[in-house]
């Protein structure tokens, strides 16, 4: 008898196949990022015995008991709501942020980041948090004593930079000037 996969497992999953590698999967996403359950469920299937309990209900367990909402699953359809490496539209107009916005990143990193801006990199958006401590969380993955960077909304603004707020509540911007950036 084969164990199911526990949630955490079935997110990481999701999330590689649904903001990095759709065609690994066999999957095929629309414009916004959302693929058909149905679809993504047979990819999940396809990947062992274990996997093949996974079914609509197991996803919205997941979705919902989950801390940090990377996941929609609507009308038949599941999205990842940021994080794509891949081309994926802006399902919501640009709105207006906080003054302030903030940035965890590594040390190794942060003199770069002053003097030529944030960048997406690998990913298809800048990611911003609304506190310090939010930035501070992420910033650890990187560095277990991440520099803060404070964001001036209203410079980046006026270079011309739009702000998204994704359903899971990061902010998204295509890039950050330099000119917008200061340590905190």
């Amino acid at each position: 008898m084969t164990t199911p996969p526990k949630a955490l497992e079935i997110s990481r999953v999701l999330s590689h196949a649904l903001r990095h590698a759709p065609a690994q999967y066999g999957l095929s996403l629309d414009a916004e990022g959302w693929a058909p359950v149905g679809e993504v469920l047979g990819a999940l299937h396809r990947m062992g015995p274990e996997w093949e309990s996974v079914d609509e209900a197991t996803l919205h367990e997941v979705l919902d008991a989950a801390t940090k909402k990377r996941h929609q699953i609507r009308g038949g359809r599941i999205r990842a709501v940021h994080g794509h490496s891949i081309p994926v539209q802006q399902a919501a107009d640009p709105v207006q942020p906080p003054d302030l916005l903030f940035h965890g990143t590594a040390r190794s990193a942060a003199d770069a980041i002053r003097e030529s801006g944030l960048l997406p990199m690998s990913r298809q958006y800048v990611h911003l948090a609304d506190t310090v401590e939010q930035a501070r969380e992420v910033g650890r993955r990187k560095d277990a004593d991440p520099v803060i960077l404070t964001i001036d909304t209203g410079i980046a603004a006026a270079e011309g930079i739009s702000f998204y707020r994704s359903d899971s509540g990061v902010w998204l911007a295509d890039e950050i000037p330099a000119s917008a950036v200061r340590a905190s």
